[in-house]
């Protein structure tokens, strides 16, 4: 269920005051991410690494009551869920969008993104669960290594965001520079430190 809020009765209030109008309310954060653990359950379990750190993403998102929260054109929205994105490569060899709803169940988690990246690539159509979830974006830009990107503002599209390339290994361990954009509305960048600190503590405890 997704429910239209009044800012002023919010934590946010201040903040909708100040970003919601402002040309610019977007924030982006880098950090690199040590992914030793997923990179050796992904070759030991052969799980897809992109799986393992969605799942670590939603997870790390879910204590954080900021993040059930978005700005929406004049609107602020609360939702009951939250999901997480990632962008597939299509049977044509274009992109398309899919969500998987973030339940904290890994084994669904699995079993959803096999199953509806497979669908997306198949039929090119996107798997939009907006509507119904908080949506943290994802995309791997697998092809090459990447210190980091910076989002568009489109005014349009204000959910969090996280954008990545190839890990890198350093002797025996792996290293991934990660950058997380977000709107100011939504969190502000100490909401953003502790949930990028959450990431790296659940990647490290992973359990599978």
């Amino acid at each position: 269920m997704t429910e239209i809020i009044d800012p002023a009765m919010t934590t946010r209030a201040s903040a909708y005051a100040l970003w919601m109008k402002a040309p610019n309310p977007m924030v982006t954060f880098f950090k690199t991410l040590d992914v030793t653990r997923l990179v050796r359950i992904s070759r030991k379990q052969h799980l897809k690494f992109n799986m393992l750190l969605d799942y670590c993403i939603g997870k790390a998102a879910a204590s954080i009551k900021e993040f059930y929260l978005l700005p929406v054109g004049d609107q602020l929205l609360q939702y009951e869920t939250i999901a997480v994105n990632t962008i597939v490569k299509n049977r044509t060899g274009e992109v398309s969008s899919c969500d998987f709803l973030f339940t904290g169940d890994f084994g669904r988690f699995n079993e959803d993104y096999l199953r509806y990246t497979s669908e997306v690539a198949s039929t090119c159509e996107d798997r939009d669960l907006s509507g119904d979830s908080m949506v943290i974006g994802t995309s791997a830009i697998i092809d090459t290594e990447i210190d980091g990107a910076v989002g568009m503002n489109s005014g349009i599209y204000n959910n969090p965001f996280m954008i990545w390339g190839r890990y890198r290994r350093k002797l025996f361990s792996y290293y991934l520079p990660v950058s997380f954009q977000f709107h100011h509305t939504q969190m502000d960048g100490a909401h953003a430190g502790r949930f990028l600190k959450n990431l790296q503590n659940e990647i490290n405890a992973l359990s599978v």
